[in-house]
């Protein structure tokens, strides 16, 4: 995955927190294996923490002022992002929002452009306060993305991911799709208080992995608004096969099996391994949003 080395990147849309401290409790989940699992399952990587009773108060970040402004300051173009995993978080974040603020207004809705937030250790969201451990997540309560960059080590070392630049910009898009589930008003059909392969939640969390794949679709096509090209300059197929296998990689199953030793489907939350791969493949495919709909 190739970015413009001449395009500008909006820095706007990244608030940068790193090192902040987060006043107040601190997020808590059931301690040992059980309550690993309980995480990795509940909520790696998908929708807030308040989904898992995490949260302990909903304080907001209180940063450091030696920690801000990483991202404004050395994330200005294309070519940080082609060298900076946090200036290509920014342009992934550009491109995904550019492509869905002009597909939504393509079919007469109106885009709201949410921020991503990027953290480190502990931060408070709307959705309450939340650790690092919980990966990347979208809270709609803030309707706001948030991320540590240090996830993606995790998922090529923890969790046997490849990695790569495209399999970052797979999660990225997952969380966008949350963000546009939520205007379009779907996304509380998570809410239905089932688990397993048929649960409003499996269902919410591989249409977003399919709106990832709409939107990897066009993301070399979408004119970026301050050139009038696309930000992404080149996609290739190995790109593409990096954000499956990462996909394949946050698969219920696939965590079932490497952190307790057996497959139990009947409490799957988020799909397993090859649903979440044949949903982004069917977005990627076909690039149209209408296509994505698990809920048929």
């Amino acid at each position: 995955m190739q970015f413009d080395d001449d395009a500008d990147l909006d820095t706007s849309e990244v608030r940068d927190v790193r090192g902040s401290r987060i006043p107040g409790g601190r997020a808590t989940v059931g301690g040992g294996a059980v309550g690993l699992i309980a995480l990795l399952l509940g909520l790696f990587f998908g929708i807030g923490p308040d989904q898992l009773g995490l949260s302990s108060g909903g304080d907001q970040a209180a940063p450091s002022a030696s920690s801000l402004d990483q991202v404004e300051r050395s994330c200005r173009t294309g070519r940080d992002a082609n060298s900076r995993d946090d200036c290509r978080a920014v342009a992934v974040v550009n491109s995904v929002q550019d492509y869905w603020d002009q597909e939504l207004r393509r079919r007469g809705r109106t885009y709201d452009t949410a921020p991503t937030v990027l953290f480190s250790q502990r931060i408070g969201t709307a959705c309450g306060t939340a650790s690092s451990a919980v990966g990347p997540f979208y809270c709609p309560g803030d309707r706001r993305v948030y991320l540590d960059l240090g996830f993606f080590e995790e998922l090529r070392t923890r969790f046997g991911a490849t990695g790569g630049p495209f399999a970052q910009a797979y999660v990225i898009a997952h969380e966008y799709g949350h963000h546009v589930q939520d205007l379009l008003g779907v996304l509380g059909r998570s809410q239905d208080g089932l688990t397993g392969e048929n649960s409003g939640s499996v269902r919410t969390e591989l249409q977003a992995d399919c709106y990832a794949g709409v939107w990897a679709r066009h993301a070399t096509t979408t004119p970026d608004e301050s050139t009038g090209r696309p930000l992404i300059t080149s996609l290739s197929a190995a790109d593409v096969e990096d954000g499956l296998n990462a996909a394949a990689a946050v698969g219920d199953d696939r965590i079932q099996e490497r952190f307790q030793g057996r497959v139990t489907p009947e409490t799957w939350t988020h799909g397993s391994a090859r649903q979440r791969q044949d949903w982004f493949r069917e977005g990627y495919r076909t690039g149209d949003m209408a296509r994505c709909d698990t809920f048929g």
